[in-house]
């Protein structure tokens, strides 16, 4: 945890940019009956039945000292999928030394992904453009890209959607509009404030 928090407290480095990633299942849903639109003093009418269309994979990096996000929808969220989307944070840091990247510990967001959908010297040099920082476990939520998640799920994709065209039309959208307004995060939670809130976390050290 601490790890984490050390990294969000570096100085906006262009050169070494601090980038946070996530992604998430959405579920993919049609209607079975026609809605009724709203109409003068009676809201919209939903039926509570529904036809489930499979899911699919949302990937969010974002930057949290700059204000911008990337969103990538995918059919599935294997390791080859994880790796390309690595791919494509490189490729939008050309500029960058080395990114640091923070995300969770999911089995796929390991180094050997990125052999697994690349040749070796391709994955070798994606891999040396990263530094990986990961989140501990249970604690996901210093995750700054979660909160780019909860966002675009309360903005955006709250509702039912049946297709994953739709669905990356709607990001493609959401994305472009929240990268225009440089909606930063504002994050306040400290290594010094968790020793005080979280004190019962950490080992007791007899004087």
């Amino acid at each position: 945890m601490e790890m984490v928090l050390d990294t969000y407290k570096q100085p906006y480095d262009p050169l070494y940019p601090v980038v946070c990633m996530d992604e998430s299942p959405k579920q993919l849903i049609a209607e079975t009956r026609m809605p009724v639109p709203a109409r003068p003093g009676q809201l919209a009418r939903y039926d509570y039945e529904y036809s489930r269309k499979g899911t699919c994979n949302i990937f969010i990096a974002n930057e949290p000292l700059v204000g911008k996000r990337m969103v990538k929808v995918t059919s599935s969220r294997k390791k080859d999928d994880w790796a390309r989307f690595l791919a494509e944070i490189a490729s939008k840091y050309k500029h960058a030394e080395r990114i640091t990247l923070v995300m969770d510990n999911l089995n796929t967001h390991q180094p050997g992904s990125l052999y697994q959908a690349f040749k070796p010297q391709e994955a070798k040099a994606l891999l040396d453009r990263f530094e990986f920082v990961y989140t501990p476990k249970h604690g996901s939520w210093l995750n700054m890209a979660e909160i780019e998640l909860r966002v675009l799920s309360g903005q955006c994709l709250n509702r039912r959607i049946d297709t994953i065209t739709e669905v990356r039309s709607e990001v493609m959208a959401w994305e472009k509009e929240r990268n225009n307004l440089n909606a930063i995060i504002n994050w306040r939670f400290t290594t010094d404030k968790a020793r005080i809130k979280l004190k019962h976390l950490y080992p007791s050290v007899d004087a």
